[in-house]
């Protein structure tokens, strides 16, 4: 449950609970509708994502401990808030090959800090990409040119949000300050600053300038960013995308690779659908920004 509740969410609202059927040997999951966030993810799609990646971990630490996980996707249709069940079984034969991720549950943070602008080997990011292909989704990593419109969107996106009141005050409310107890929520600590340059759009979750901030600092010249995407766009595929995301961050982990998420533009319908790829059916999810840099401020989680 521990490595389950690592998993990265939206605004870090951990919208997930957790159940054990003594039954069945199943561990169910469900979705924490007290949890949302009306204004940036109306249809939920986001939240359907952080529970994804919640279930990986349970993935990894039950094939860590020795299981085999058999995982059903919303197992029961009148029962719209039970997300996943995984039933833990005894192996048949080679546990599964996620296992060796276990050590990275707990190092992965997001990290909303300048990068070096070290390139990651093209070895790595071919890892990443085979990582988010065994779950079902894909990456697309862009060449500039295609980042530069990735991006762009990405800064139209935050533009509007910082010109909507209603989603300012709802991305503040997720924000805690030093000695709050609350385990939910993005720490004022961990926010990180914006980009000197204006480059990498970054979220900025205190509408400023009403609230204090960290100064402004130069960011990579050259950003390296991956789209996941999927050929649906279902509930069944955003929870199949929160487990590719997931084992993607993970396995940059690994390998000593930073991440963060840049999924504004993910949160208005016309640029999600800018940011298709072409000639595909293509049901963008999340950009992930990468690269070498320090580590990102800790988030609090709540128990299991």
């Amino acid at each position: 449950m521990a490595a389950a509740v690592a998993a990265p969410s939206i605004h870090n609202t951990q919208p997930w609970r957790f159940g054990l059927r003594a039954d069945t040997g199943s561990l169910e999951v469900r979705v924490d509708s007290r949890r949302a966030l009306p204004q940036t993810d109306p249809d939920r799609r986001a939240q359907h994502l952080s529970v994804g990646a919640a279930v990986f971990n349970l993935r990894v630490a039950v094939a860590h401990l020795g299981w085999d996980p058999v995982v059903r996707l919303l197992p029961h249709p009148g029962e719209p808030d039970l997300l996943a069940t995984v039933r833990l079984t005894s192996p048949a034969g080679e546990l599964p090959d996620c296992r060796w991720l276990y050590p990275a549950v707990e190092r992965r943070h997001t990290s909303r800090m300048p990068f070096t602008g070290r390139p990651v080997p093209g070895a790595v990011v071919a890892e990443m990409s085979e990582a988010a292909q065994a779950e079902g989704a894909r990456l697309y990593v862009p060449d500039f040119a295609g980042t530069r419109q990735l991006l762009g969107l990405t800064a139209a996106a935050e533009a509007r949000n910082q010109a909507d009141p209603a989603r300012v005050a709802e991305s503040r409310a997720w924000i805690t300050v030093p000695g709050t107890k609350v385990p939910y929520g993005v720490p004022l600590t961990a926010l990180g600053p914006q980009d000197a340059d204006g480059r990498i759009p970054m979220r900025d979750f205190t509408g400023r300038p009403h609230m204090p901030h960290r100064p402004d600092r130069h960011f990579e010249r050259h950003a390296q960013v991956a789209l996941l995407w999927t050929v649906r766009d279902r509930r069944e595929d955003w929870l199949r995308a929160g487990q590719a995301l997931e084992r993607v961050l993970l396995t940059a982990t690994a390998h000593g690779v930073r991440t963060s998420m840049l999924h504004q533009a993910m949160e208005w319908p016309d640029l999600r659908a800018a940011a298709r790829l072409p000639q595909r059916r293509c049901g963008p999810q999340v950009l992930i920004r990468f690269g070498y840099g320090p580590d990102g401020g800790r988030t609090r989680r709540a128990s299991a």
